[in-house]
């Protein structure tokens, strides 16, 4: 029974900016102290915001599932996240958030992922044909997938493929997060035309100018009824909303209103960027985790490389391959359990007066669900910092459900893309497996900027199991 009117938390004599400094420093580190000193709901105050830290997975369920409506996105993140992305379904809220999901979502699922699988394994084997001839070498493994899943996501997206676009989009996108975290902090967005903002205009500028182009160049194939491709942007062309029916994208169902409801011109812009730095970044720093730690647990590589060899032999994987490949899933699921791409930045403003548990949450209120902290909890998780695969043999299903598990998100705005990710993930990972060893990893300490990286990067070495 509570005897306080707010839970345990941190005393500050300026007004937590003390906390507010060093979350900029290190985020994960100080949430890590949050949760050992306080608990599984922690109370701060920082600045003029009431801040409550959720460290336990019912309550993380009951904010993000069962009181959903009680809360919205976290403004200042949107708004950072706007600047760059748009108007998508990243950043949307309410009624505009529900139809651009509902417009999307068959183009996210089962009966799309074979196409999608298709282009991402042509990617794929082109982009490790690449790779050095030798018997052994070692290499800057960050780079090299942020290579590979940017060239994954140009086929993907556009069917298009173009290292020299690659190279520069990679570095847009690299300068985008490490602005973009800084700027999580900052009290309010200064226009882009200022000095200090120039290479992130500059980077905004190549992303819009590819996807615009790309753009351009369907929308002449279309009018020249010389498109026949099966891509995303094919299908956010082709997007209709047909009010939640199930009748997605047919032209010709019932209530079809022509112009009215399909995506504009902007919204189309808007959600290829967005599912141009989410569909790349996040499975690119993915595999790098889960390439570093099969270089460190052997058996768990030989043991996902047999299974390989017995699915697949010499061939490229398809889609359908992936159901004969379990124990990969495990150690990727395992990968994304211990270093998330997205560890934390869950944050919520209540709109109205709730409860967590047994604590009242005051209108206004910023609650934040850190998935580093609840992955990472022995309480759910035996030997939580231990690389045990084996544990999502049969229960990642009910683990997810339960809010254990969540690398990417959980209820209504889980992450529509997930099903895309774990595809593109597994698919790239068997590739990776039927050529090579995973012999050693050097990688720095994880930092957070956006998205969980090794800081430094990672250099990985590999030796050749068949001549390339």
């Amino acid at each position: 029974m509570k005897t306080l009117d707010r839970p345990p938390g941190p005393r500050s004599a300026v007004f937590g900016l003390d906390l507010f400094r060093d979350m900029q420093r290190d985020y994960l580190a100080v949430v890590e102290r949050l949760h050992t000193e306080y608990g599984d709901i922690v109370y701060s105050r920082v600045g003029h915001e009431h801040v409550y830290d959720v460290f336990h997975p019912e309550m993380a369920r009951e904010m993000l599932v069962d009181k959903g409506r009680s809360f919205i996105r976290w403004e200042r993140g949107m708004e950072v996240f706007g600047a760059v992305h748009g108007q998508s379904v990243l950043v949307t809220e309410g009624a505009t958030w529900q139809r651009q999901r509902r417009m999307l979502q068959a183009g996210f699922g089962q009966k799309r992922m074979a196409g999608y699988a298709g282009l991402m394994v042509a990617a794929a084997d082109r982009a490790l044909s690449c790779l050095p001839a030798q018997t052994s070498f070692e290499l800057d493994f960050s780079h090299c997938m942020n290579q590979l899943t940017m060239e994954v996501i140009l086929q993907t997206l556009f069917s298009r493929s173009d290292p020299d676009a690659s190279v520069r989009a990679e570095s847009a996108v690299r300068t985008l997060s490490l602005v973009g975290m800084r700027e999580l902090f900052w009290p309010m967005n200064f226009p882009d035309w200022m000095p200090h903002k120039a290479a992130k205009r500059q980077a905004k500028q190549v992303l819009h100018t590819l996807i615009a182009s790309q753009i351009e160049i369907r929308r002449r194939m279309m009018d020249a009824e010389r498109s026949t491709m099966a891509d995303l942007l094919a299908m956010l062309l082709a997007a209709r909303d047909e009010g939640g029916d199930g009748a997605g994208e047919r032209e010709d169902a019932p209530g079809h209103q022509g112009e009215a409801n399909r995506l504009s011109d902007q919204e189309i812009h808007d959600q290829c960027m967005t599912i141009f730095l989410a569909g790349h970044e996040t499975s690119s720093t993915a595999l790098v985790w889960w390439a570093g730690l099969m270089a460190a647990h052997s058996d768990a590589a030989q043991r996902a490389a047999a299974e390989v060899d017995a699915c697949l032999g010499n061939r490229l994987p398809t889609y359908e391959d992936l159901q004969q490949l379990p124990y990969l899933v495990q150690t990727l699921r395992e990968s994304l359990r211990l270093f998330p791409p997205a560890p934390a930045l869950l944050t919520r403003r209540a709109i109205e007066s709730t409860t967590l548990g047994a604590w009242t949450i005051p209108k206004g209120a910023m609650v934040r669900v850190t998935p580093w902290i609840i992955h990472r909890d022995e309480r759910w998780f035996d030997e939580p910092t231990a690389f045990r695969p084996d544990r999502f043999e049969s229960n990642s299903g009910s683990l997810q459900a339960r809010g254990q598990f969540m690398p990417f998100g959980l209820g209504p705005r889980v992450c529509i893309g997930q099903l895309f990710a774990m595809t593109e993930m597994t698919l790239i990972a068997a590739m990776l497996l039927q050529r090579f060893e995973l012999v050693s990893a050097s990688m720095g300490r994880p930092r957070l900027d956006v998205l969980l990286r090794p800081e430094g990067g990672m250099r990985l070495g590999l030796r050749r199991r068949v001549e390339p």
